[in-house]
């Protein structure tokens, strides 16, 4: 069987769409809003965290602290990953997730933190999905999604080729492309 038949790229090209039309309406509609500024948004609240020894921002020591605060709070540890942001000589805890972000940083007293827990808008999370923020199962999913979404464009591009009535407006639809994705990065 040929891969590259008329038939069987359709089929292919079809169900592909099918199969990933939810995630890309999510990555469309999040990526579009997200570029004007449409982020959604997330509830916070600030937790005092007593220290017995003042924190030294050190990665290891700050995500073990705020995994115990939140394990206080009967609140789940966000999907992401966990960073320490250093402002001068500030630091803070960042870790990012879809359905929370947790950001733990000291006070002016060194043995009193602020844990903030930032639970995420049913359209935030989604944003933070379309960013990475998720667990693994999600970034899987996320990789399946690219990889099908490159195999239509490239099945879609294949037919238009097949076909010699369309085969010069590709060329010329394929170069269109190029020079506008040229033009757009680099006036950007």
């Amino acid at each position: 069987m040929n891969f590259f038949n008329r038939a069987t790229l359709m089929k292919a090209h079809a169900l592909l769409a099918a199969m990933i039309l939810p995630a890309a309406l999510m990555f469309f509609i999040t990526g579009a809003l997200y570029t004007w500024g449409v982020k959604g948004g997330y509830e916070t609240t600030s937790h005092e965290v007593h220290l017995k020894t003042p924190l030294t921002g050190q990665l290891g020591e700050m995500v073990t602290l705020a995994e115990a605060a939140l394990a206080k709070q009967a609140v789940a540890v966000p999907s992401g990953h966990a960073k320490i942001k250093k402002i001068g000589e500030a630091f803070k805890l960042e870790w990012t997730g879809s359905q929370r972000d947790v950001v733990l940083v000291p006070t002016a007293d060194p043995l009193i933190a602020t844990l903030q827990i930032k639970n995420t808008s049913g359209y935030r999370q989604f944003v933070q999905l379309h960013k990475a923020k998720g667990g693994t199962p999600f970034k899987v999913y996320a990789a399946v999604f690219a990889t099908a979404l490159m195999l239509i464009l490239f099945s879609g591009f294949m037919m238009a080729w097949k076909m010699p009535n369309l085969r010069k407006l590709t060329i010329m639809s394929t170069s269109f492309g190029v020079v506008l994705f040229a033009a757009v990065v680099m006036s950007s």
